[in-house]
């Protein structure tokens, strides 16, 4: 199987070649943000699978901020084009989990880090963080921890 980087230089070249210009200038992005994370002093270079997958989701991350206030300024137009840019980015991470998948990999990690309570939400996300990198954002697996959490207590 191909790796990250290799997906993203052979899809760069289809979407020049069909002149796709959001999907040119999406994976020209995520060119540039690996490029700059690795001459970035005290990086590693170059980025394995891991990092880029990382900046992957980081450019997402930012592009569901940017839906926010596009559409709390009432951008519909900008916020459509960030959207539609999200998309181009999950092509290149691995497989999401479902709800219920993330409710049993929390389960799992509530009852290996032996979590009592909300204060133990610390030792649950540092269990559970590298496992699903990728797999999960960041936000909806504290939130499912948050809320299994204070069930428990």
């Amino acid at each position: 199987m191909a790796t990250v980087r290799e997906r993203l230089d052979a899809d760069l070249k289809d979407a020049m070649r069909s002149k796709n210009e959001s999907a040119t200038s999406v994976i020209r992005m995520i060119k540039s943000a690996v490029k700059y994370k690795e001459v970035e002093p005290g990086a590693t270079s170059p980025l394995d699978e891991a990092g880029i997958l990382q900046v992957i989701g980081t450019l997402i991350k930012q592009r569901r901020d940017s839906i926010e206030q596009f559409k709390a300024g009432g951008r519909a137009d900008l916020a459509e084009k960030e959207e539609q840019e999200i998309a181009i980015l999950q092509k290149y991470l691995p497989q999401q989990l479902t709800p219920d998948e993330l409710r049993a990999a929390v389960q799992a990690a509530i009852s290996e880090a032996g979590a009592k309570s909300a204060k133990d939400m610390g030792a649950v996300m540092k269990l559970l963080t590298p496992k699903l990198q990728g797999r999960a954002e960041g936000r909806a697996i504290s939130e499912e921890v948050k809320s299994q959490l204070s069930k428990l207590s």
